[in-house]
């Protein structure tokens, strides 16, 4: 008995080859799809941290600036300055409003206990909620004092403070908005002398190269004593 090996002709031979560098390019070019999906998610990623971080320092630049307006010993419009609060600092109660009229806000303390201020809700608005919760920053910006340029106009606004609008501090470039402040007002007893101390919260929000980026910061500031 003879067997015949049959041999595949060059044309079933070019048939399979075909596929095979098909499946080949189909899978480099998932790969390379990959590869580019995933330089783009991390430059993404890179962006929008460097994006946080350009925020938070221009938070934590309206924080010190704040604390510059409280204690700022001139009744007369500074350098650079938008605007004078025309008296001396550190700022009284009788300076404080519930519209937060010049970023000074005051809300009765014991309201406070009222608001739940981790969830940005309660029977009590806090003036540094977002302005969705009621709080007080007033988004329009074009009532408030220019700062790049200066401008010397606006200067009766209500809501956060533009940096350096009453201390001359430059305008921060790169940023989409310039960074703000609130100062709510507290009394407070000390122990040792029983006499009421002014403490002032302070709460600053600083943009990003867009609005949608904000990043806010608070603290409790207490001025020295003489």
């Amino acid at each position: 008995m003879k067997y015949i090996r049959l041999q595949p002709s060059r044309t079933q031979q070019k048939g399979v080859s075909l596929v095979i560098v098909m499946i080949f390019l189909l899978a480099i070019t998932g790969i390379t799809v990959w590869s580019v999906r995933q330089s783009l998610f991390g430059e993404g990623a890179a962006r929008n941290q460097l994006d946080q971080e350009i925020a938070r320092q221009a938070a934590e630049a309206a924080l010190r600036d704040a604390e510059r307006d409280i204690l700022n010993l001139s009744s007369a419009q500074l350098t650079n300055a938008s605007c004078t609060r025309g008296k001396d600092r550190p700022p009284i109660a009788a300076d404080f409003t519930d519209t937060c009229a010049k970023g000074f806000c005051l809300i009765a303390e014991a309201n406070y206990a009222s608001s739940t201020w981790s969830a940005a809700s309660g029977a009590v608005t806090e003036p540094w909620w977002p302005t969705g919760k009621g709080g007080l920053w007033n988004n329009t910006f074009s009532t408030k004092p220019g700062r790049a340029p200066v401008t010397t106009t606006n200067c009766t606004f209500t809501g956060g403070v533009p940096l350096g609008t009453y201390t001359g501090a430059a305008a921060i470039s790169g940023v989409a908005v310039q960074p703000e402040y609130l100062i709510e007002l507290f009394r407070r007893t000390s122990n040792v002398t029983y006499q009421p101390t002014n403490v002032y919260r302070i709460t600053a929000r600083g943009f990003g190269y867009t609005q949608r980026t904000q990043m806010v910061l608070q603290t409790i500031y207490v001025p020295l004593q003489d």
